[in-house]
């Protein structure tokens, strides 16, 4: 049995989107650069994930993170509150550290950082909210450098966007069969699945229709499953009858490294992709059709064009707020009443909703909010794909926005400053890990104790 570790990295998140496009790309780096347990069992300092709890979050969330064996150990949202008032019922826990703050509420690992008396740094896309109670700050870029008080600057960092080496960590190993592809985003929370779902499967009909060569790809999230995206594509959910669409059916596939196909009412082919990330796959499209969220961003660094889109006719269902409003719209008593009138108030002063348009302050993908049709969006989406050259136009707007990459290794080599000297060591070779893993691997590694290179696990 090994010893108990001198220290501890310890990486706060909340939601799907930061789980894949920030805390496994620097878990990879990381493990990558420095002898961690779990990879090391006998290494002094291990790698922890605390999730919070969050508007946003599916619940699924730590069984997808322990999926990965990046992580010592894994606590759930749910035992966050009881891990301030009782650590120890979650420990032991290491004597020093340091808290990383990547998703939530910033105040969570203040108080954590707190409660355990470990160093604390936060990443802060646009603003960081308690700098004084922070050992340094690592800042995406001049927004949140510009908001930033003279007297905290020296603590702070410019590392960049983390999502801007997603691109960069892609292999060629998996390929599409030649022709369109489309890419199929309905979200992994249920209020965004049970209307994107629906809606995006009858899009898929109408545009297979108006260009018969087009086929569609759709990533299945971690957090979510097949199994729930025919529960919601299907008859059981009431709104699809709204949208016109049918019972869609599953075809297994039957070669053990072959994809399963859903396939529409009106016929037409899907193939669902398991693998995670998916973003080989999703930079061989040539569109992406795509719910709000942190999946715009991921699109975004990825260079893939897309068409945003928030149908409202069933805003009852629509309660994916972040913050305050989020909770709100979520009250047993007056969610229906207080739901649609926070929606409804929020669309009416969203702003933009795509974080390309966000970051970009101008509109650089289509966003389609209201009662649009799925035979709408189908006619605008072949409209785009008859046009590969405003397609074009459109990636290499996407691209000018992510900027350079290296953001993760900064952050990590910050991260790894704050821990206690004689604690951490190099790794003997460098893990291979910011590759895509293999099919059947989580993580792509296979790191022995010793630190020599892993090696890639055969696929199931």
């Amino acid at each position: 049995m090994s010893s108990q570790a001198e220290a501890a990295i310890l990486l706060v998140s909340n939601g799907p989107g930061e789980l894949s496009t920030w805390v496994r790309p620097l878990a990879l780096r990381l493990h990558e650069q420095w002898a961690l347990r779990p990879c090391h069992t006998h290494a002094s300092c291990a790698l922890y994930l605390v999730l919070v709890p969050c508007p946003n979050g599916t619940g699924q969330e730590a069984s997808v993170a322990r999926r990965w064996e990046l992580f010592d150990r894994v606590l759930p949202a749910a035992r966050f509150w009881w891990l301030l008032l009782r650590p120890g019922r979650h420990g032991p826990w290491p004597r020093q550290g340091v808290v990383v703050f990547l998703g939530g509420d910033q105040f969570w690992t203040v108080m954590l950082a707190a409660r355990l008396g470990y160093r604390h740094i936060t990443y802060a896309e646009w603003v960081a909210r308690w700098p004084r109670w922070n050992d340094r700050l690592a800042l995406m870029g001049s927004a949140a450098s510009s908001r930033l008080a003279p007297r905290w600057r020296s603590r702070a960092q410019v590392v960049g966007d983390l999502m801007a080496d997603l691109a960069h960590g892609q292999t060629e190993d998996s390929a599409l069969a030649e022709g369109e592809w489309v890419a199929l985003l309905p979200g992994s929370k249920r209020a965004k699945l049970q209307v994107g779902m629906p809606f995006l499967l009858q899009t898929a009909d109408c545009l297979a229709r108006l260009r018969p060569g087009c086929r569609f790809l759709l990533p299945v999230a971690p957090t979510t499953s097949v199994a729930e995206l025919m529960a919601f594509g299907g008859l059981s959910n009431t709104i699809t009858t709204h949208f016109g669409g049918g019972e869609p059916t599953l075809e297994r596939s039957q070669d053990p490294i072959g994809r399963d196909v859903l396939r529409t009412a009106g016929g037409q082919a899907i193939v669902l992709v398991q693998e995670h990330p998916a973003h080989a796959l999703l930079s061989q499209c040539s569109l992406a059709l795509t719910t709000v969220g942190a999946n715009t961003a991921e699109l975004g660094a990825l260079g893939l064009p897309m068409l945003v889109l928030l149908p409202t006719q069933h805003l009852e269902v629509m309660q994916a707020w972040d913050g305050w409003m989020g909770l709100v719209a979520r009250l047993p008593l007056l969610r229906r009443l207080v739901g649609v009138t926070l929606t409804a108030w929020r669309l009416r002063h969203r702003g933009f909703l795509a974080w390309p348009n966000i970051s970009a302050g101008r509109s650089v993908v289509p966003e389609h909010v209201g009662s649009i049709t799925p035979a709408g969006i189908a006619a605008e989406a072949a409209e785009w794909l008859s046009h590969p050259e405003k397609l074009a136009f459109m990636r290499e707007d996407l691209r000018s926005l992510r900027g350079k990459p290296g953001a993760v290794k900064s952050l990590a080599e910050m991260v790894v400053d704050l821990v206690p000297p004689g604690t951490i060591r190099p790794r003997a070779a460098r893990c291979w890990a910011m590759q895509a893993p293999p099919t059947g691997s989580p993580n792509g590694m296979d790191c022995s104790e010793q630190g020599t290179r892993p090696k890639e696990r055969k696929p199931e």
